[in-house]
């Protein structure tokens, strides 16, 4: 569905641009940590407002703009995440420079939530209708242990109606994510009688219990394909040097792009803990975040439109695999992908940054695969996805 042609939509962008720019500015200097996205979300849910779109906000803080469309044909769910990996007080400097923007969050996910406000100001006037609703969603919970719970709670009330959902985020241009990694994060935690290191010596330390566990752990055999892995992020625990550690607990990230071989991890290392079980010892498993492993098929409409937009913005397509909010929706049956907007270094960072140049392919991409769903693409409904 060809509705401009391609040197009035350049022109376009170009008078929009500056206007990107200035919006993810904003958007990046107001904090939103994980589970502390409400002041962001309110600014995002005002924006669409002022475009004249229809705003829905959930007991989350996730906000909806429908855009409707001409007829009855499945919905396009364009979602980008509010949250940022920052603790809420992290001194906030937003910094431009020739060609360049600079900012904790800038680029993950600042630039993304400023695409789909601008996105919403490009079809207007382009004059872009849609056979289907248009929903652009700033939603929460992407990152850490957020556990992908804002996607979660909108894929479960606008699920039944997608013909098909695109992840927007600020970084990799040219990617398209199609093969969601899963993942299960836990903390281990051991505790036992204590003691002092010499007089009670003998007494199971938690300490030592631990790290037999993940000394087993790392001897775990893993495949390379499907890519599975194992982490430990973090441990805690013990009371001076000469202290039998009466505690001590770990955090662990199992992943996988194949979900048989992520339970396969899961059960390994539940069958390690219960090897070292042992009396005076107690082990708890506290589980601190699922996401589900799938994968939008690369032979399918979706993935294959947003390669073909890319070859037409002049650029190689990547697909390959992340942890995302796709994740959610693959693991619905419904087709899923998520693309970037720009070039940029140093995510997760506080001298994050990112390239305006691209931006501009970056949002011709956005208005292109809008222009091709669900025509173009042939993306309807999965009779067969889970509810």
């Amino acid at each position: 569905m060809q509705v401009q042609q391609d040197e009035w939509l350049t022109s376009l962008i170009e008078e929009h641009l500056p206007r990107v720019v200035d919006l993810t500015a904003r958007i990046c200097a107001i904090p939103a940590p994980t589970f502390h996205e409400a002041e962001r979300s309110r600014f995002v849910a005002e924006q669409f407002r002022q475009r004249g779109l229809a705003v829905e906000l959930d007991d989350l803080d996730n906000v909806v703009a429908r855009r409707p469309g001409e007829g009855h044909a499945p919905a396009l769910l364009l979602a980008a995440h509010l949250d940022t990996v920052f603790p809420p007080d992290t001194p906030i400097a937003v910094e431009q420079g020739e060609g360049w923007l600079q900012g904790p969050g800038i680029g993950d996910n600042s630039l993304g939530l400023a695409a789909l406000l601008t996105l919403a100001d490009l079809l207007q006037a382009a004059g872009v209708q849609t056979p289907g609703d248009l929903l652009l969603a700033a939603n929460v919970g992407e990152e850490g242990l957020g556990n992908l719970r804002g996607i979660r709670a909108l894929i479960e009330r606008h699920g039944p109606e997608l013909g098909a959902v695109i992840a927007v985020e600020g970084h990799n241009l040219g990617r398209v994510t199609h093969i969601a990694v899963g993942s299960r994060r836990l903390r281990l935690t051991v505790t036992g009688p204590g003691g002092h290191s010499w007089g009670a010596f003998g007494q199971p330390s938690a300490i030592h219990v631990l790290a037999s566990i993940i000394a087993e752990l790392t001897r775990l055999p893993v495949p390379k394909e499907p890519k599975t892995t194992y982490n430990v992020g973090l441990i805690e625990g013990g009371v001076s040097v000469n202290t039998i550690a009466p505690s001590a607990s770990a955090v662990i990230d199992l992943r996988s792009v194949d979900p048989a071989e992520l339970a396969r991890l899961s059960q390994s290392l539940a069958g390690i803990v219960e090897r070292h079980r042992v009396e005076g010892v107690e082990i708890t498993e506290e589980v601190l975040g699922e996401r589900p492993a799938g994968q939008t098929p690369v032979e399918a409409p979706l993935v294959q439109a947003a390669a073909q937009v890319l070859r037409e913005l002049g650029l190689e397509p990547v697909l390959d695999a992340s942890s995302t909010d796709a994740n959610i929706p693959i693991s619905r049956g419904i087709p899923a992908v998520c693309i970037g907007l720009t070039r940029g270094r140093g995510s997760h960072t506080l001298h994050e940054r990112i390239e305006i140049e691209p931006i501009r392919l970056g949002l011709a991409q956005l208005v292109r695969l809008v222009q091709r769903f669900p025509v173009g693409a042939g993306l309807v409904p999965s009779p067969e996805r889970s509810a």
